[in-house]
């Protein structure tokens, strides 16, 4: 069984302090380095020597470990609890700030991505988590066709280049719609 979990927190190091676990590792050719956010909560081999798991994460979900990719996502800690960002997320997005390079630049996983953003133009959550996913390389061919042609095959699995999952962006999506919702109407949900 493959699985890919994501957990966001608004500071991983704070909650990875409160639970054992085990870090991930990750090969790079012949070198061993610490994945970047995945560990096991679950017994797992760890190296004496570095820390790490003892096996590569792609060969120990073979063997059935379970990995969890704890991820930081510093606007949470803007919020007391999520009633606040509840609220937020109810609000309709000022899309029109997607125009403005100076809004983008501040946005999760997009900031980097002003040309692709003003191109595409999102409307909708689901076309800004297309945006997200076209700025992998896996997807990038698609940045030139229309809208209902990106739609049918954007989301069909590739064994090429890196690419994101539709459960992902569309996590990915609502955060930056919290960020937009808190640039346009923010400080009276935060109250």
């Amino acid at each position: 069984m493959s699985t890919d979990v994501d957990i966001d927190f608004a500071d991983r190091e704070q909650i990875l302090a409160l639970i054992p676990h085990v870090v991930a590792m990750q090969r790079d050719g012949n070198k061993q380095r610490k994945h970047n956010t995945g560990v096991y909560f679950h017994h797992a081999p760890v190296n004496p020597f570095t820390g790490l798991a003892t096996l590569d994460y792609k060969e120990a979900e073979d063997k059935g470990w379970f990995k969890l990719d704890c991820l930081n996502v510093g606007i949470f800690s803007q919020f007391k609890n999520n009633d606040q960002i509840d609220a937020l997320l109810e609000k309709q997005p000022v899309w029109e700030l997607l125009e403005h390079d100076e809004v983008i630049k501040e946005l999760f996983h997009i900031h980097n991505h002003s040309d692709i953003v003003r191109k595409l133009k999102p409307r909708t959550v689901e076309q800004l988590a297309i945006v997200l996913a076209i700025i992998r390389p896996g997807k990038r061919h698609l940045l030139d066709r229309p809208w209902h042609e990106i739609e049918k095959s954007v989301w069909e699995k590739t064994d090429e280049k890196y690419f994101f999952k539709r459960s992902h962006a569309i996590a990915y999506a609502m955060t930056i719609i919290l960020q937009l919702n808190l640039l346009a109407y923010g400080s009276e949900f935060l109250n």
